[in-house]
């Protein structure tokens, strides 16, 4: 019996996985492929913040920075280097440059689940009996996070609206030097060792399980470094290693934190109102101990420890999370236009 199950090992996943093991409680991870396969694996790992005048989004991206550049430091300074960050905006008219950091995507989420049970499963079926999960009828937890990205869903609620967004990064050998990360058409990492990384966000429309051709990798290099030629003069360029994968975001951008509501017993509740403009979370039906942490887009790396110790402090400590962030509200949304 396990204190925890983690369904999904990006930074999300071993993001909570790491909170959890603080804390002395037994957890297990489970991942289709390997540790940071998907979208994370494929992140440029920039820790920066949001740049935009104002919003909800960009209030919480500045706080998971400030946050997350502390955590690094803190408990990863070996994976974790400082960094000047040089924002450009695609129309060049604003420029703003500020401290930031880097971190290595792959190392730093198998760090994070150190001291994890991890298996390389594609789970199935979940069901919750005599208070307890049983996961594919071979392991048991007291307690579910799903942090699975965009990929399929193994609980399956109309409500649920999340977008795949497919990124790719490449390492290349160049003889050109960048002394500073830079982001405007595609993110740039500084040079180390004659390499650097470029990477991007790029492509809303594919995604490996729906799309009927594959991910033309030459083409997204082509992209890639034609993207990266508008920032810096690169030369005598070789591109030594690929990465792509699926980033999940959310319609309405922020990311999803914390219990997921049942639709069915809910709808059928005649005691709720669901066209009030302000609803009452409270009053709807929750899967029990189940919970995600998702849709955090192209800002996995800066959000994820920060969504991670929210969460753990909800299910540990009973401690409130913003409705700002709540999956129930998609279902109010979806509730209401019923």
């Amino acid at each position: 019996m396990y204190d925890l199950a983690i369904i999904g090992a990006g930074i999300n996943g071993t993001s909570v996985a790491y909170e959890f093991i603080k804390k002395g409680k037994k957890v297990i991870l489970f991942d289709m492929n390997n540790i940071a396969s998907g979208g994370s694996g494929a992140a440029g790992a920039f820790i920066s913040p949001k740049f935009s005048k104002s919003g909800e989004l960009k209030e919480l991206i500045d706080k998971a920075f400030i946050y997350s550049m502390q955590f690094y430091e803190k408990n990863f300074p070996h994976l974790f280097s400082k960094a000047t960050l040089i924002h450009t905006s695609q129309d060049s008219k604003e420029k703003y440059t500020l401290e930031s950091g880097m971190v290595n995507a792959e190392e730093m989420c198998n760090a994070l689940c150190e001291g994890v049970t991890f298996k390389k499963q594609k789970i199935k079926t979940l069901s919750f009996d005599d208070g307890f999960w049983s996961i594919d009828e071979l392991y048991s937890a007291k307690n579910i996070v799903l942090a699975i990205g965009a990929y399929e869903q193994i609980i399956k609620e109309p409500y649920i609206q999340l977008r795949g967004i497919w990124g790719h990064r490449i390492d290349i050998k160049t003889s050109s030097e960048n002394k500073n990360i830079l982001h405007q058409f595609v993110s740039i990492s500084p040079s180390k060792d004659g390499m650097l990384s470029i990477g991007a966000t790029h492509n809303v429309h594919y995604h490996p399980e729906t799309s009927k051709e594959a991910y033309d990798v030459e083409q997204g290099r082509e992209e890639l470094l034609e993207k990266a030629s508008r920032m810096i003069n690169l030369e005598n360029i070789e591109v030594v290693r690929d990465y792509t994968g699926l980033r999940p975001g959310s319609n309405d951008y922020m990311p999803l934190v914390g219990s997921l509501v049942l639709s069915k017993e809910t709808l059928a509740s005649k005691s709720i109102q669901f066209q009030k403009k302000k609803p009452d979370y409270t009053k709807y039906e929750y899967y029990p101990n189940l919970y995600m942490v998702n849709g955090n887009a192209g800002y996995g790396f800066v959000l994820a420890p920060y969504l991670a110790k929210i969460l753990q402090e909800h299910i540990l400590n009973n401690k409130d999370i913003d409705k700002g962030l709540a999956p129930a509200r998609f279902f109010a949304r979806w509730a209401r236009r019923l």
